[in-house]
């Protein structure tokens, strides 16, 4: 398996780790992010409830996937998963952005920035990693050799670190984002 590999499985695990804890953390986490669904109009009401406890439990099964050791068909199933989840999530904040909704994005808990162009920038390098991580895990063989303990750690350290740093993205742009033109 590449360093490449390693460093995407352990990005896209822990965006997805950051995501779903987010949202189980408690009831109240979990009735924001119910409430945020709700608001972005995408969705009917009936089926607001049911979507969140699926995109929970797709972002817990996708953490999980992508830990698998060795890559093979758990890991590439975690990526594939990601990638469609991700796909999924784009459609919907650019559906919502088009029509107007200013709904505060609840991906990662708590945030006062409303959906817009950041969010599908993000989602659709995300996608782009996801996809290539799925391609990578599937296409690993024996022959891209072995995987020497320092460059595997360096490659895992990198994918954690770019993961968290996503994970608080709103919150960068917002330190970099002149006062008067926020929000």
């Amino acid at each position: 398996m590449s360093y490449l590999a390693i460093g995407i499985r352990c990005l896209i695990g822990a965006v997805f780790l950051a995501a779903f804890l987010s949202k189980a953390r408690g009831l109240p986490a979990f009735r924001a992010f119910v409430a945020s669904i709700h608001g972005m109009r995408v969705l009917p009401p009936r089926l607001v409830t049911p979507a969140a406890v699926l995109v929970t439990a797709g972002e817990a099964a996708v953490c999980a996937l992508v830990a698998a050791p060795f890559g093979g068909v758990a890991a590439a199933a975690g990526c594939a998963t990601a990638t469609a989840m991700l796909i999924t999530f784009t459609a919907a904040i650019t559906l919502a952005v088009r029509r107007g909704v200013r709904q505060p994005c609840r991906c990662f808990g708590a945030s006062s920035t409303p959906l817009g162009a950041s969010h599908l920038a993000r989602n659709t390098a995300l996608t782009f990693l996801a996809g290539a991580g799925t391609l990578m895990t599937t296409a690993a063989t024996p022959a891209t050799g072995p995987v020497h303990v320092g460059g595997g750690t360096m490659a895992a350290a990198a994918g954690l670190l770019l993961g968290l740093l996503i994970t608080v993205l709103d919150d960068v742009i917002a330190l970099f984002t002149p006062v008067d033109r926020r929000h």
